[in-house]
């Protein structure tokens, strides 16, 4: 994909991020139903970890390889016009070796943004802020030494680790949304 125009679309997702409507986002598991997504009008394209999963057989939570994941991306991304974001789920990296290669094989599948939870294995086990937090930074720097700076949605998973009570998983939910 031409850096230039992907580096449009980077920029036109995060516009839609910012817009004062809001934005629907559609999450899609195969170049079909990106397809269908984009011909219903939608401004973005979301993938979703747990459908592209459930096609490949595998059940959610990176039990899909890194390789298969960013395969069904690159065939979305190949067949729409609009902006896609990748549910890349806790990011199937953790050294910034890794990090960066991750990165710049996002990068190559056509993609211009990504979703990247906190979860870490079995539910209940979250990253340390401080590790999640130097993660995106990673991501980020990546991203724009790539000249694609993608839009990266760093989602808690607080609420479906079922960590401790209610009330402390909305404040440990807000601390880490800060």
């Amino acid at each position: 994909m031409d850096i230039s125009l992907q580096k449009q679309k980077a920029e036109e997702l995060r516009a839609l991020h910012h817009a004062s409507t809001i934005l629907v986002l559609p999450n899609v598991w195969d170049a079909v139903s990106a397809r269908i997504v984009e011909t219903a009008g939608a401004k973005a394209i979301a993938t979703s970890s747990a459908a592209i999963a459930f096609a490949y057989g595998y059940p959610d939570g990176e039990h899909i390889s890194r390789k298969e994941m960013l395969e069904a991306v690159a065939r979305i991304a190949r067949v729409v016009s609009l902006p896609v974001t990748a549910d890349m789920e806790a990011g199937y990296a953790d050294s910034q070796p890794e990090i960066e290669q991750l990165v710049h094989e996002l990068i190559a599948t056509g993609a211009v943004g990504l979703n990247l939870e906190d979860g870490i294995g079995n539910p209940g086990r979250l990253r340390p802020l401080e590790l999640q937090l130097e993660k995106i930074r990673m991501i980020r720097e990546t991203s724009h030494r790539a000249r694609v700076p993608l839009v990266i949605n760093a989602r808690t998973d607080v609420y479906w680790s079922q960590i401790d009570e209610s009330s402390a998983r909305f404040a440990e939910a807000v601390r880490r949304g800060r």
